[in-house]
């Protein structure tokens, strides 16, 4: 390894602290690997939860990698070396487990780019006895993990919390036999529960190019993987989520994450976090209280992390006690109808600056047919409180190209937009300074495991209209800032999310062309608009349908059926309902 690399590597692990460095002796090793850069996988909860669960075992050794940027990549390109782990500079093909974390679609090229990094052969079958076993875990790979099915050995679903420890023990067991890689990977997929070894499925397609048929290939390897969630506590063993690693070089600075609560209520349709994290999971006071003094003895900043910050029990003391003890605290989006005074005061103290809250519509029709739970009048009345209180700016998520959206649905964000300016200025006018209004739109993408994964996204054309005419009736208000994605490049992550593993031959064409996607969809005998552009039949054999969360399907097509009637359902009442066949499946 090329000295500057191993100079730079140090420079960074010189400004971290909680590094854990471990003798490799008699270990088996593991490549954590996070596919994107340092600063974004070091502000990934799971990432340090993960290093942390790993680490606490004496018969593991587990080290980071990430993918390379600026100059790190100009010494990796130049020195044509092997990529290598951040704790020991040891290259990414010398460990027995190179486990991705992945959490987004957008980030599957880069882990073609660093099994490539790292001298490891992209296809699974391709790889030879010696090679490191390729393994996957993250939201992303247990709501679909088709469009990576070619190039990773098997794949881990649902929470490290529950299913990491009985895998490492098993991955040991395997290794005191005289097993070839196909037998580990059998032994693998019949004795640890969550784990999906793609080559151990034969697969099948009708004329149409919909799946004819997703079955075993091998005796005792179960025919739906179930997906191995936290109990209804979500309190484990392991400890309170908190980072184990803070560095000044995150998206987060130097602040301890920690996490009060897991999954999401509320039953936002699109919302695919709120379906596969079922049931919803907060911590006790007593713990979010002992989570944040534990917090506070390593950094006196605390971002807390979870969907719905503000359903935390007792969030406003917790809060007050991070405050009252000197600290500070972030978090990262409120409920519009959960916003509270002392919340808010306590925000203001705390140097945040920008309030975020997601209407996600303009119309409260569309609202509606999403099971958003939010009216103008809610969404008018934080805005109200928010501005009595300070100059806070507000940061408004939007989706657009939602199922049977209109033209005057789009004109309704401007609308809405417009009235929360005037009550903004409003509410600030004795102070004589207003804050700003930030507005992300993002385009709708179907998710699966949510009622809306029958849906096709909306054409990139209309979408590219859409944020212009958006855009340009907002400046003209000023005062008002729009940020959007771009369509193409939700098209790409659309194809991720709703593709089976034919679309790895997409993939690995753009791999090859250095992300040309348009030329590798050109050059492709797969259609791409077969999967992002086409709506789905209810009982159609989804690619992701071999994976149980808990959650019935029959309940997911009758909360489709009430978005197309535009009538709400109820948010999730953990215990006290089955409708969704989670909490009846647990108890």
């Amino acid at each position: 390894m090329p000295d500057d690399i191993t100079a730079l590597y140090r420079t960074v692990l010189a400004k971290e602290k909680g590094t854990i460095r471990k003798d490799w002796g008699g270990k088996v090793s593991v490549a954590l690997a996070f596919p994107n850069h340092y600063r974004l996988g070091m502000s990934n909860l799971g990432v340090q939860i993960v290093y942390r669960i790993l680490n606490q075992r004496t018969d593991v050794v587990a080290e980071r990698f990430f993918l390379p940027e600026g100059q790190e990549m100009a010494l990796y390109l130049r020195s044509r070396g092997p990529l290598v782990s951040l704790e020991s500079q040891t290259p990414l093909s010398n460990f027995d487990l190179a486990a991705f974390s992945i959490s987004f679609e957008n980030d599957y090229p880069n882990v073609l780019q660093m099994l490539e990094m790292g001298k490891i052969p992209l296809l699974s079958k391709e790889r030879p006895e010696e090679s490191p076993f390729v393994m996957a875990g993250g939201v992303a790979s247990f709501l679909n993990p088709e469009p990576l099915a070619p190039f990773v050995d098997f794949f881990l679903l649902g929470e490290a919390e529950q299913n990491l420890e009985p895998f490492v023990d098993a991955f040991l067991e395997s290794g005191r036999q005289p097993f070839k890689r196909r037998d580990v990977l059998l032994y693998l997929a019949k004795n640890v529960p969550g784990l999906y070894a793609p080559s151990l499925y034969d697969v099948a397609y009708k004329k149409n190019g919909t799946l004819s048929h997703f079955t075993p290939s091998e005796k005792d390897v179960p025919e739906k993987v179930q997906a191995v969630h936290s109990p209804k506590g979500g309190f484990t063993d392991t400890g309170m989520p908190l980072s184990c690693i803070t560095t000044p070089d995150t998206e987060f600075g130097s602040r301890v994450l920690m996490e009060v609560g897991r999954g999401c209520g509320h039953a936002c349709r699109f919302c695919a976090a709120g379906y596969v994290y079922r049931p919803p999971r907060v911590y006790e006071e007593a713990k979010l209280h002992e989570g944040a003094r534990e917090a506070l003895k390593r950094c006196s900043q605390v971002g807390l992390v979870s969907p719905a910050v503000s359903d935390a029990p007792g969030i406003e003391e917790v809060i007050g006690t991070i405050c009252h003890n000197g600290g500070r605290f972030s978090v990262s989006s409120l409920r519009a109808e959960k916003l509270s005074g002392k919340l808010l005061e306590h925000l203001e103290e705390s140097g945040q600056r920008t309030i975020t809250i997601a209407p996600e519509a303009g119309s409260q029709r569309l609202r509606n047919i999403i099971n958003k739970h939010l009216t103008e009048e809610q969404i008018l009345g934080a805005v109200r409180m928010i501005a009595g209180k300070s100059d806070f700016s507000i940061r408004l998520y939007f989706l657009m190209g939602l199922p049977t959206e209109t033209s005057r649905d789009g004109d309704e964000i401007t609308e809405l937009v417009k009235r929360i300016k005037h009550r903004m200025v409003k509410e600030s006018a004795a102070r004589g300074k207003i804050g700003r209004i930030k507005l992300s739109v993002n385009c709708f993408i179907p998710k699966p495991f949510t009622p809306f994964q029958w849906f096709p996204m909306e054409e990139v054309g209309s979408l590219k209209k859409k944020q212009q005419r958006l855009k340009k009736t907002l400046v003209k208000s000023g005062g008002i800032v729009v940020n959007s994605d771009v369509p193409k490049w939700a098209y790409i992550q659309a194809l991720l999310s709703l593709g089976d593993r034919r679309v790895g031959t997409i993939l690995k064409g753009a791999h090859k062309l250095n992300g040309n996607w348009k030329k590798a969809m050109q050059l492709s005998q797969i259609n791409p608009d077969f999967f992002v552009y086409r709506p789905k039949d209810l009982d159609e054999l989804l690619p992701w349908d071999f994976i149980d969360h808990g959650i019935t399907k029959r309940h997911l097509q009758t909360e489709y059926r009430l978005a197309l009637e535009g009538r709400l359902s109820n948010i999730c009442k953990v215990g006290e309902c089955v409708r969704c066949g989670v909490c009846h499946e647990n108890d």
